[in-house]
Order: structure tokens, then C-alpha cells, then sequence
């Protein structure tokens, strides 16, 4: 497997299950009703729309989508394991701390 399928592997993971990371949601989503976040929250889990356009690197890591009356951005990061600069590996989950962002489009 190469590194950007490696990549895009843990992402996955991250984005459908929750495994491998932290999830974070915005002040903007933390103010939208419970059903609201939950909707956001399954329908990035559930996001498989990745294009040339979108994921130009084949890592999954990021995309624009509405939600409802919602337009979202989520974008996952990859930091070394203290969480101060970017992971020396992204492809080594050993090496790095990967965090899922949701938020508002408009908090961007």
C-alpha cells in the first residue's frame, strides 16, 4: 500500500469510527441543536464523495458538504504524537496524532 492509501486508510478510520484520533466539533456546530450535530456528525462519517477536486492528494482529509441547511467543512490533521508540529509520518499511526475538525463552512 502506498503512502497517500496508508493515509487515507487512517483518516477513514477516524472519520467513519471515531478510531485514531480526537473528533472536534466548532463553537458554530457546539451552538446548532443536539439532532442538528448528530446529523452533521453521521453524515461526515458517512462522506465517500472524494474527487480529484476535493482530495487531490488521495488522503481523505478534508471536503465541503451541506448538511441540511448546513454548509460544512471537515478536515483532518496529522501532528506529531506532543501535538506541536505536524507528524514526521502521517502514514505511522506510532508517530502521529490525527484530528478531525467539523465545522461551519462560514467559520473557516
Amino acid at each position: 500500500m502506498d503512502q497517500a492509501s496508508k493515509i487515507a486508510d487512517l483518516n477513514d478510520k477516524l472519520r467513519r469510527h471515531h478510531i485514531g484520533g480526537r473528533v472536534m466539533i466548532t463553537q458554530g456546530i457546539q451552538t446548532l441543536d443536539q439532532d442538528a450535530i448528530a446529523e452533521i456528525v453521521a453524515a461526515v462519517a458517512a462522506f465517500s464523495d472524494f474527487t480529484p477536486d476535493n482530495d487531490p492528494y488521495h488522503e481523505h482529509d478534508c471536503a465541503v458538504m451541506t448538511v441540511g441547511e448546513h454548509r460544512i467543512i471537515f478536515k483532518i490533521d496529522a501532528y506529531d504524537r506532543e501535538m506541536t508540529f505536524a507528524s514526521p509520518d502521517p502514514a505511522d499511526p506510532t508517530v502521529t496524532a490525527r484530528v478531525l475538525l467539523i465545522m461551519l463552512a462560514e467559520e473557516y
